[in-house]
């Protein structure tokens, strides 16, 4: 892949024009962030964000007053000093959101804003180097590879733990990348798997006493110095690297090889918005436990929806997490007969090919859309007490020659919740029915339909999301869904907070949202 050089020394223009705009991909979450969970939108009439579209909040901590343009995507921040509205850099609005957040919990953070700059500078890169870089040819992968702003209400999403870019960018999915996977033979004595690894040995050749484990260059990178004691005496060997290319995916640390038809998911010891995203003990130890009771629920569904299977995972004993890899199912062996996937996170921020936006049936579409990926998330929550974490980056949407959405596929056995009924038989750790719901609740609606159905608006105007939204709600006979549309408040997880205060990576706080489902 080509990837851009910085800008030349003299080309000042295009350093100023790079600069803005990856100040304001990277202003937009984090506004998303700090409008959720911490600022006061001033109180009598806002204007119309469709007239100048600025609306003004209160930052309390600092006793500042903000304002923004737009909603969705909120730009061109300004705070109010001496007596006029000034603009505010990306630089200044990391410090501006520092101060309200000291004074707001009473804590001291100094890797937050390192990070939130690391984001921005992170965007710069990507912009830079894509500039020169082909896009996939396949709508999938180009769809997977399209996400310049990424998660909508995280304050640092594109951060990459703050290395130097000639260390991740060559296997950025925004950058267009694509890349051979490093080959490693691992000592058979040192071998520790669980479910079906087989397509790990189709990769390549293993020498005799050894077992194949592909690695993520990256990996290996950040893992060199744990490692250099297995590589000198011999329990790890390397064999080259295989004979094709791999995307990486929205997630960074999963790639699919198009031609084998296979996702691989690796370990990265870097943080990627509130995780470490390293394939820990705890989660392997748990995954074909919860894998198999997801594949137990699907299985048992009339419609086309389909779970990819995590359904397998190797690593080595003495490297438990650092060169875990697990082995998820492909799309085909999936994928209804004609149509064609999208990464549904790609729908909402847009790409070239967007379904979303190019339809010219929108209030179908959108009908057809709530009908593919909503029954299948309540159908395992109801009966099966499987909570799936089905938001924009782990749903994949199928959509048929006409661009019409026709299946709904989900991901990743690491991030789902189980019932108590469904760990009886194991010892999966289990999640209150109550706490089960409020995750599927954020993950399915705010995070996922939220979005999708803001994004529609936007490129449909007039058309109102909602009542579809209700409707396909109201369908299902489960009290919590019944209950849902008269809520008067939805579960916004507050991931700002959540990382100012140096919660765990998988802790999930929510502060009350105004429920749009509610009947005006």
């Amino acid at each position: 892949m080509d990837l851009m050089p910085p800008p030349a020394a003299d080309d000042a223009a295009s350093r100023t024009d790079l600069a803005g705009r990856a100040d304001a991909y990277a202003a937009v979450p984090l506004l998303n962030c700090v409008l959720r969970e911490v600022a006061r939108p001033l109180p009598g009439p806002q204007p119309s964000p469709d007239a100048d579209g600025q609306r003004t909040y209160l930052l309390p901590g600092a006793d500042r007053l903000l304002r923004v343009r737009g909603t969705r995507r909120p730009a061109a921040p300004e705070v109010y000093t001496e007596g006029v509205w000034q603009r505010v850099g990306h630089t200044e609005l990391v410090q501006l959101v520092a101060e309200e957040l000291r004074r707001h919990t009473g804590l001291s953070n100094h890797e937050l804003p390192a990070e939130m700059i690391d984001s921005r500078d992170t965007v710069a890169a990507l912009l830079a180097a894509r500039a020169r870089a082909t896009p996939p040819d396949d709508p999938y992968l180009r769809s997977e590879q399209s996400l310049l702003t990424g998660h909508t209400h995280h304050p640092a999403p594109k951060a990459r733990g703050g290395g130097p870019a000639a260390g991740w960018l060559p296997y950025a999915p925004e950058a267009y990348a694509r890349f051979p996977l490093t080959l490693l033979g691992l000592r058979e004595d040192a071998v520790v798997e669980e479910g079906d690894t087989e397509a790990l040995d189709r990769l390549g050749t293993a020498p005799p006493g050894y077992r194949l484990l592909p690695a993520h260059p990256w990996q290996l990178d950040l893992a060199a110095r744990d490692l250099a004691p297995a590589f000198a005496d011999g329990r790890l060997i390397r064999l080259g690297t295989t004979a094709f290319e791999v995307w990486p995916t929205a997630a960074l640390r999963t790639v699919y090889a198009p031609g084998r038809d296979l996702f691989l998911k690796f370990s990265l010891d870097v943080r990627i918005t509130n995780d470490i995203r390293r394939l820990w003990r705890h989660d392997l130890l748990t995954l074909h436990g919860t894998d198999t009771a997801v594949r137990s629920a699907f299985a048992a569904f009339d419609g086309p929806a389909a779970w990819l299977s995590d359904r397998g995972h190797r690593t080595a004993d003495f490297a438990f997490e650092q060169v875990a890899v697990v082995v998820r199912d492909g799309l085909r062996g999936h994928l209804a007969f004609g149509a064609t996937p999208y990464l549904a996170a790609a729908l909402a921020e847009g790409f070239d090919g967007n379904p979303l936006a190019t339809t010219t049936r929108p209030a179908a579409w959108w009908r057809a859309y709530l009908a593919q990926v909503v029954p299948p998330a309540l159908a395992a929550f109801a009966g099966h007490g499987v909570v799936l974490e089905a938001h924009l980056q782990n749903t994949l949407i199928a959509v048929d020659a006409d661009g019409m959405p026709v299946q709904a596929l989900f991901r990743d056995a690491e991030g789902v919740k189980l019932l108590p009924d469904a760990t009886r038989a194991t010892s999966l750790p289990p999640v209150s029915r109550e706490a089960g719901w409020e995750r599927l609740v954020y993950c399915l609606v705010v995070n996922h339909l939220t979005e999708i159905a803001a994004a529609l608006a936007e490129h449909h105007p007039g058309l109102d999301p909602w009542p579809a939204v209700r409707h396909e709600l109201a369908r299902h006979e489960l009290p919590e869904a019944t209950a849902l549309l008269t809520a008067p408040t939805l579960p916004g997880k507050t991931n700002l907070l959540l990382r100012w205060t140096g919660a765990d990576g998988a802790d999930a706080r929510y502060r009350p949202l105004p429920n749009p489902l509610i009947a005006g």
